[in-house]
């Protein structure tokens, strides 16, 4: 299997499974739906509009986009609307789930319900691939949206979940650095500890698919150079695929930091569901959305 390396190559992959069928939470919003157009006229995914028909027909009108051939299920509250989408998928009418207008929260409630949602006895949890540039290959970062302050079999989870979507991108064997503020195991520092148990769990076949190392600050996760100034010789450091972070608020940091910083792109998608979860922000542009929509496209079986 060929690695993907870049988010050119990831939708190549993607065009390579589509069409899929994407239940849309609230579409009726310029970015969102500049998005569907783009991806419903490439032929990635048949796109089914849950939202206020009123509402969506203004709104193309308003930035010219054209919703002809999109289906459109008529809900203007994104709670409602949320639950639809997940109903959708139970019926096997749509492939994965997309968020648009919906705050987070709503999709989520509707989702991770015990009751009513997705959840298949796994961990559900964000993975975000990042394409930075000067990198010869896509970064993985988790979690940094769902798990707010995860306990060490909760970041165990959180490995595996991130290790599986790796290889299912063609990364043979990811390289996990467990993040933490310092490379020395500490007791005093939870996350430091979390990150040498994590290490060892992988050691000894509780974790699989890859190597772990932790903990790893985040200069010598990255940089050979650094890695190597500091004496540390590991199949993970300075060259990590994925990048764990201790909880959600350092995940979201880093996220933003690497977006705004090193002018990375993000696709994010909600994995350990019954099907991928594309959860983009609200506020991303339009072929953002698309990469984003293009890796659930491509992890949908």
């Amino acid at each position: 299997m060929t690695t993907i390396r870049d988010f050119a190559q990831l939708l190549e992959a993607a065009m390579e499974r589509a069409p899929k069928r994407v239940a849309i939470v609230g579409a009726g919003q310029r970015q969102t739906l500049q998005c569907i157009r783009m991806a419903h006229n490439m032929g990635l995914a048949k796109c089914l509009i849950i939202d206020d028909p009123e509402r969506v027909q203004r709104v193309a009108a308003e930035e010219g986009v054209d919703v002809q051939g999109m289906d459109i299920i008529p809900e203007g509250d994104m709670g409602e609307a949320a639950y639809k989408a997940v109903a959708m998928i139970h019926a096997e009418e749509a492939d994965l789930v997309m968020n648009g207008r919906a705050l987070p929260v709503e999709l989520l409630r509707a989702a991770l319900d015990k009751a009513k949602g997705l959840r298949i006895g796994k961990l559900v949890s964000d993975v975000s691939v990042f394409e930075i540039p000067d990198f010869d290959r896509l970064i993985f970062v988790s979690d940094v949206a769902i798990v707010v302050s995860p306990t060490l079999a909760q970041k165990a989870a959180i490995v595996q979940n991130a290790i599986d979507t790796a290889i299912e991108l063609g990364v043979a064997k990811p390289k996990v650095a467990v993040l933490a503020a310092t490379e020395m195991v500490n007791p005093e520092m939870p996350a430091n500890m979390d990150a040498a148990n994590l290490s060892k769990m992988a050691e000894r076949g509780q974790i699989r698919g890859g190597f772990v190392d932790g903990p790893l600050a985040m200069d010598n996760a990255i940089s050979l150079k650094a890695a190597r100034m500091k004496g540390i010789e590991s199949k993970v450091a300075g060259q990590a695929d994925i990048l764990i972070t201790p909880d959600v608020e350092s995940g979201n940091i880093l996220a933003k930091a690497i977006s705004y910083f090193a002018r990375g792109h993000m696709a994010a998608v909600i994995v350990g569901a019954k099907c991928p979860i594309v959860m983009p922000s609200r506020s991303d542009p339009p072929e953002q959305k698309l990469i984003s929509l293009a890796l659930g496209v491509y992890l949908t079986r």
